[in-house]
């Protein structure tokens, strides 16, 4: 169905209704209404990584993981299942009057802010800090969604736009500050991007910006609506429009802010706020026009999904039995096995179960369900922890001890027992083995949303980059023990590690992989399939801390890769493999790369190319080499290969103060290579980006 036909029938539909009605289909929670045959549709759901919170269903790798894929192929494969699924749930518990939360085809997802502070709990939820990746990452989880024939298989969301990135405890009354600079060159190419892919919906962030609430800002709608031409429907955060009277203090009132909001042209409210719309009405405050203009553009959504009317859709025969079928395990078992990042191996990796002896698994996250899933997640029927995978992957060539070592942050596991209840027992575990790993990191009771994430102080964001001091010190007393050891970190964020892996012989960072993860981590660990993933954010030092801007100053001077002047611990783009592969020749013009590929050591594997570029004279050019073009390949053994890489369209202009796109100087070096052309990557890997000047007149 085409849009055009879907809004005609809305208009006709909406046109059929009372004002009473058609108010409360503004809502999330929008009523049936019997006498018209339209059914309650509940708006909210949620597909992340996977469908969420509405039972069973396939779990992917956390989002950050998923990111550091960088794979918008098996992206786009992935958001194709979670919609298949989506699907098929629907299908049958609408049958079975089932019309719940969570249970619809619209998918609050992707979220596509830029994580560009470290500290924030919901960077696990974006695809990292660099706008190129994020809006070729977001358009792929779009198009897998909505599927790409016209009628809409599920409905995606961008969110939340915008400029939102923490910190949580302030997002309800906070006022984001970015210059127009910022704003065009970091804070809003990808939702510019998913329009363009046409993305059916648009969530409005809690915070406001320069001023205005984000889910009532004419600088934003302008953009959106104006400039974009975005034809769907927009929504607020959850509560969002509550908070303009009760903590932005921009109106008095409910009714204040319904106006404000519908007038602005948001048109579904999550949240309770729209209940006040007739009353507004009655005051003169509104008019039966904007509710109206709202609730045709709600039902051409419902139309193009085919849950109205009597055309129906080709997706309405999805089975139930398509949900955790054994091609979508599959799937998130490759993708768990893609986004693991490899930060270090001393040779330790891979490890041999018939050589390596006793192997001793140890720490808080070893053998925990909750340390797989992230946050926004489904339920799964099957989990296999970290512990589980390397259990039934050594079988019986080797004897595998365990101790959970500590808690995840708390001073001890039993109550009744002291601090440390568990240290001796872990280094009894280490003393006794021939090999350690140990599982570290966090999950989302101590990362993630406000609201949902347990640790208070911080409402979902870290207070610094540092585990929790129990596992801090666990990692100290086994590693004095002196076996060789590989840490595996799950966690959806920068971590400092530089204590541990200064000691360790080997890390493997595992994000949330998903409920089956520990399988691919396991596997990963033995040689089955070689590391991959490439780091999507900067892992910073603790100390960084210090130098990075302040949490709540939204400018981009000195944050990420693209601005940020000092050493990291792990760069952007950065991630080591089983094999030996560099890049051995490179040559370019203003629309491509060319460039001839190795692999010189013994082991297949996959490896992701990265382009950068760097206008070496412009002002307004950011300090560092910036992502414009990446693809991932596959290298065997000793095998050489040339391939070419599309570089960005925005590669040679640069983003000036007033915020608009300008040729660069005409003075350009790309670099080419495995990692970025900065010098921790250069001495981590002990490569060295290749680089040829681009040079021509804008």
């Amino acid at each position: 169905m085409t849009r055009e036909r879907a809004k005609q029938l809305a208009e006709e539909l909406v046109g059929r209704m009372t004002v009473e009605e058609k108010a409360g289909q503004l809502r999330f929670d929008a009523p049936a209404i019997e006498r018209l045959g339209i059914p309650a549709y509940n708006w909210w759901n949620e597909g992340l990584h996977g469908l969420a919170r509405g039972g069973t269903a396939t779990s992917f790798p956390q989002a950050i993981g998923m990111a550091a894929m960088f794979d918008e192929e098996l992206l786009e494969k992935i958001a194709s299942v979670i919609s298949d699924e989506t699907r098929a749930k629907y299908n049958a518990l609408s049958r079975e009057g089932d019309r719940d939360i969570y249970h619809g085809l619209t998918l609050w997802s992707p979220n596509v802010n830029i994580f560009r502070d470290p500290r924030w709990g919901r960077g696990q939820e974006t695809y990292g800090e660099d706008p190129v990746l994020t809006a070729r990452l977001g358009r792929a989880f779009v198009r897998g969604l909505q599927g790409r024939d016209g009628t809409l298989k599920t409905a995606a969301c961008a969110k939340h736009y915008a400029v939102h990135s923490g910190p949580e405890a302030l997002r309800h009354s906070f006022d984001a500050r970015a210059s127009e600079k910022d704003l065009e060159e970091t804070y809003l190419p990808a939702f510019r991007a998913l329009v363009d892919e046409g993305v059916e919906a648009v969530m409005g962030a809690y915070n406001r910006l320069n001023g205005e609430p984000c889910c009532a800002s004419g600088y934003l709608m302008e953009k959106l609506r104006g400039e974009w031409g975005f034809e769907g429907h927009f929504l607020s955060d959850c509560w969002a429009i509550r908070d303009f009277h009760e903590h932005h203090g921009v109106t008095d009132a409910p009714v204040r802010s319904v106006q404000k909001a519908l007038r602005h042209g948001c048109d579904l409210n999550c949240g309770c706020t729209y209940e006040y719309i007739l009353h507004a009405l009655d005051l003169g405050m509104i008019t039966e026009e904007e509710i109206t203009r709202s609730a045709v553009r709600l039902f051409t959504t419902r139309f193009l999904l085919g849950i109205l009317g009597s055309e129906g859709s080709e997706y309405d025969d999805l089975p139930y039995e398509v949900i955790e079928s054994p091609g979508h395990l599959e799937l998130a078992h490759r993708a768990a096995l893609e986004s693991c990042v490899l930060l270090k191996n001393k040779g330790l990796l891979p490890l041999d179960p018939a050589t390596c002896g006793t192997i001793g698994v140890i720490g808080p996250n070893a053998d925990s369900r909750r340390a797989m899933i992230g946050n926004y997640h489904g339920t799964s029927s099957r989990y296999v922890t970290v512990l589980e995978g390397i259990q039934d992957l050594a079988g019986d060539r080797c004897r595998v001890l365990y101790s959970q070592g500590c808690a995840l942050s708390e001073d001890r596991v039993e109550p009744l027992a002291q601090p440390g209840d568990r240290l001796a027992e872990a280094v009894a575990v280490a003393r006794a083995s021939d090999t350690v790993i140990l599982v570290l990191g966090l999950d989302e009771t101590l990362e993630g949303e406000e609201g949902d994430a347990g640790n208070s102080y911080s409402s979902g964001d870290k207070a610094n980059l540092l585990l929790p001091w129990p596992q801090r010190l666990l990692a100290q007393r086994v590693l004095a023990v002196g076996k060789p050891t590989v840490v595996v970190l799950l966690a959806g964020s920068a971590i400092d590690l530089q204590d541990i892996q200064d000691k360790a012989e080997a890390v493997l960072l595992g994000w949330y992989p998903g409920a089956g993860g520990g399988r691919a981590v396991a596997e990963l660990l033995f040689g089955a399939a070689s590391p991959s993933g490439k780091l999507p954010v900067t892992f910073y030092r603790n100390e960084a801390l210090e130098e990075l801007p302040p949490f709540t100053d939204y400018s981009m001077a000195g944050r990420t890769y693209r601005y940020y002047r000092g050493e990291p611990l792990y760069p952007f783009g950065y991630g080591l493999s089983y094999g030996d592969c560099l890049v051995t020749g490179l040559t370019a013009d203003r629309t491509q790369a060319v460039i001839t590929l190795a692999n010189r050591g013994t082991k297949d594997t996959e490896e992701v190319l990265q382009l950068y570029i760097h206008d070496e004279e412009s002002p307004w050019a950011p300090t560092n080499p910036v992502l414009c073009g990446f693809r991932r390949v596959f290298l065997a053994a000793g095998e050489e290969q040339e391939v070419t890489v599309p570089i960005g369209e925005t590669a040679f202009s640069v983003v000036n103060d007033a915020g608009e796109h300008v040729p660069g100087s005409g003075r350009w070096t790309l670099y080419a290579g495995f990692g970025g052309p900065d010098a921790r990557t250069e001495a981590l890997t002990g490569r060295k980006a290749l680089s040829v000047p681009i040079r021509f007149t804008p």
